[in-house]
């Protein structure tokens, strides 16, 4: 009886721990510049070796121009993103992300993920702290983004702006 419920528990803790499909595997990205960066980040990003923040300014469903950073990482976990790699849906900032403002209501949020912590009363601008290892991101084109970090601007026709900023983070081995 024993051996029976160690069998199963053993079952259950395989297909949990079963690698998920990516949701950009097998799609064609090649003419779309930012899914087809969105692609290459995805492993990582689920795997926890890397976090992005992703800047997006364009226009909403009623015209409104929105822009805001959006933790990839957090998205991922809480969304499904096949339809954003099959363009049936258009990744968009929301109120609930790290940071969205729309510029002709003046709507502004910004709230913490479980990956970054927001610092927005600096005087040097938005900054946005990696909670694992508690390096600030310094989003201002004009600085460096940081200690193991990096900005990367995506030039595409999908969206008025996109900018990525990728974060290694450290682990201890």
């Amino acid at each position: 009886m024993a051996r029976k419920k160690a069998a199963e528990e053993a079952k259950a803790s395989k297909l949990r721990n079963a690698p998920k499909k990516l949701a950009s595997a097998d799609k064609d990205l090649a003419h779309f510049p930012f899914l087809h960066n969105l692609a290459e980040r995805e492993d990582l990003v689920r795997n926890g070796k890397l976090t992005s923040i992703i800047f997006i300014r364009d226009k909403n469903s009623k015209g409104q121009e929105v822009s805001g950073y959006i933790d990839y990482a957090h998205r991922l976990k809480t969304e499904n993103f096949e339809p954003y790699f099959e363009r049936k849906k258009k990744l968009m900032p929301k109120p609930s992300d790290l940071s969205y403002y729309n510029w002709e209501t003046q709507h502004s949020t910004s709230n913490s993920t479980p990956n970054f912590q927001v610092i927005a009363e600096n005087e040097g601008g938005l900054l946005f702290k990696n909670k694992r290892d508690r390096k600030v991101i310094n989003v201002d084109p004009k600085s460096l983004p940081g200690d193991n970090s990096r900005r990367i601007e995506i030039k595409t026709t999908e969206y008025i702006q996109v900018v990525i900023y990728d974060h290694v983070t450290r682990r201890k081995t």
